[in-house]
């Protein structure tokens, strides 16, 4: 009887907690962008359609860089891969310096999209890299896990935001000082934790992917090495992968919209002020944080495409309550949400990367550039919210039965899994 696996071995706890922190890192950024969507509105006089471009500057950077952060990670390593993340991250926020001094929405955006081609990096890298750190039996459980601390710092980026940014604004404002503090600490820190991983030691690893289908591969018919374009063809062909990059689309289009306009519900429905509605962004990070731990616990009994179709049903019940705009009924349902969405982006990442073998890091960079959803979602979503903002959040709706679609079908696209249960 096979001993059951452990989340990750002793030799990789160093490296696995350096690397789980880069998912927090990356959480205080994207959800920082959301309270500078509301920060733009009042400052630079913006429209809720204009200022989604906030999210299009960092989502559209995922769909840029995919690709390149995945060939870099497959030629220098995860480490490497790692270290220009983080650069790019700190470069993204400086730029934030010369940006206010503008006070150009345009330079912002900039500044904006290179930050977010070092998440992009750290995320293409990350993913696959928590997934070598282990058997790949638990790589949902491990990367769960490692998302779970994504969700704390979802949880500080509003608060952090609303406290430096949006505290104390008013109509009228066009104070961008408290922005350029903020985003020169942020590079700081940032540039800090480079130089500090930079003499973290990685261990040898060999990616449980690879070894637990070599039988597979050889199957497909691959070569030790394959070119990028014959990469693509192979991929094309994994109906599960496939299906996993639009899912990771939709999910990350949904995510996108539900947050950009979250401050905007708790102003226009709630009557809060934004600072207010900010911390309750904060909160409905909370649900994120505490879905992905419980999500983690309950795939030891649940399997993780059934559990990411019930999640789905959830979020689509809470966005058609929120949509009513009935106070604080629909307005717990738009908190709740974010419970529901909680396993998604990982569990659809992880799912996705099953049995892609020595494919799996060039597979991780086209999961990575489906976050472009997160771009092209929220300006549609704006184009309802300048109207009714309550009403807007009937569009997710759509995402999350494409996410739920993709959970059910699951062992139908995936023989290796259909033959396993």
């Amino acid at each position: 009887m096979d001993q059951k696996p452990k989340l990750t071995e002793s030799k990789y706890l160093i490296v696995f907690a350096f690397v789980t922190s880069l998912f927090m890192l990356w959480g205080i950024a994207i959800t920082m962008g959301d309270v500078l969507n509301k920060h733009f509105q009042t400052v630079l006089n913006l429209s809720k359609s204009q200022s989604a471009y906030v999210q299009v500057s960092i989502f559209g950077a995922y769909a840029f860089m995919g690709i390149p952060a995945g060939l870099f990670m497959k030629k220098f390593g995860y480490k490497n891969g790692v270290l220009l993340g983080l650069f790019l991250y700190a470069v993204g926020a400086f730029l934030f310096v010369p940006a206010a001094g503008a006070e150009s929405f345009t330079f912002f955006r900039i500044a904006l999209f290179i930050l977010a081609c070092g998440l992009a990096t750290l995320e293409t890298v990350a993913h696959p890299f928590v997934a070598a750190l282990g058997d790949q039996r638990t790589s949902d459980q491990r990367i769960n896990f490692a998302q779970s601390f994504n969700g704390v710092g979802a949880i500080l980026g509003p608060s952090i935001g609303s406290y430096f940014i949006l505290r104390g604004v008013g109509a009228g404002s066009v104070d961008l000082t408290s922005v350029k503090i903020l985003y020169v600490v942020i590079g700081s820190v940032i540039a800090l934790i480079g130089i500090l991983f930079s003499f973290v030691k990685v261990p040898p690893l060999s990616d449980p992917h690879v070894i637990a289908n070599d039988t597979y591969a050889k199957d497909a018919n691959e070569t030790v090495k394959v070119g990028f374009l014959e990469e693509i063809s192979w991929l094309s062909k994994r109906k599960h992968y496939v299906f996993a990059v639009v899912a990771q689309l939709f999910n990350v289009g949904a995510q996108g919209g539900t947050w950009a306009f979250f401050i905007n519900y708790g102003e226009e429905v709630m009557g809060f002020t934004p600072e207010k509605a900010g911390y309750f962004l904060s909160l409905s990070m909370v649900m994120l944080m505490v879905g992905r731990f419980i999500g983690t616990v309950l795939m030891s009994f649940i399997a993780p495409n059934k559990l990411l179709a019930v999640f789905a049903s959830g979020a689509i019940i809470m966005c058609i309550i929120a949509s009513q705009g009935y106070g604080w009924a629909s307005y717990v349902a738009l908190i709740m949400i974010n419970f529901f969405f909680s396993i998604m982006f990982p569990t659809i990442f992880s799912l996705g990367l099953k049995d892609l073998g020595k494919h799996t890091e060039q597979a991780s960079s086209f999961i990575v550039m489906g976050v472009v959803g997160g771009a092209l979602f929220p300006p549609i979503m704006g184009l309802v919210a300048n109207t009714d903002v309550a009403k807007a959040y009937y569009l997710p709706i759509i995402c999350y039965a494409v996410i739920g679609l993709f959970g059910f079908l699951y062992p139908k696209l995936n023989k290796n899994i259909r033959q396993a249960q």
